[in-house]
């Protein structure tokens, strides 16, 4: 097969109530690996936050959305691939048809559902930018506009710009996906 050298979700089985055991599990395995970190990025255990009540008090309690699966952003290469599926807990990939075959990725959009239902930003946008650089604002509030960049944040895709409104300066925070670079 063929190696994809893009970074793509997947999702990994795992025992049911070993979740986040499989998650630290990966995570020590990735740091302990030489240049595993340059393959295995990001682990989520999709959960939200409900409140139950217990002895008579509301206490809040997070609770996984799909109990026995992580997500992981990941390059699949053999390596990676071998470092995941033999982790302790972990059942398999879903999406791997067996017989030494590899998981299918999951979606864009299936992936950025859930991110966005937990709070957590996508990365999905690379952006060409340079502090002190011009951008136009394509969507949004702000859209149609020009401004000049002052910060950037490449992890959460963000950008801060200062934006001509009403004859005065004004700083707004803005995703990547929202602007153009001007030549």
């Amino acid at each position: 097969m063929v190696e994809n050298l893009e970074k793509e979700w997947y999702a990994v089985q795992t025992y049911s109530g070993y979740e986040g055991k499989v998650k630290h599990d990966i995570e020590s395995r990735t740091q302990s690996i030489l240049g595993m970190e340059n393959y295995i990025f990001r682990l989520v255990i999709p959960s939200e936050k409900k409140m139950v009540e217990k002895k008579g008090k509301l206490k809040e309690k997070e609770e996984y959305i799909f109990k026995g699966y992580v997500l992981i952003e990941m390059i699949m290469t053999d390596e990676s691939w071998f470092v995941v599926r033999n982790t302790p807990n972990v059942t398999g990939f879903v999406g791997s048809h067996g017989a030494g075959s590899k998981p299918v990725p999951l979606l864009p959009e299936e992936i950025n559902s859930i991110l966005r239902a937990m709070g957590q930003f996508v990365r999905t946008t690379e952006l060409d930018v340079e502090i002190g650089d011009t951008i136009q604002i394509i969507k949004g509030a702000f859209a149609n506009m020009t401004g000049q960049v002052i910060e950037i944040d490449h992890d959460k895709q963000k950008l801060k710009v200062t934006i001509e409104m009403f004859g005065r300066e004004t700083n707004a925070e803005l995703d990547f996906s929202q602007v153009d670079v001007l030549d």
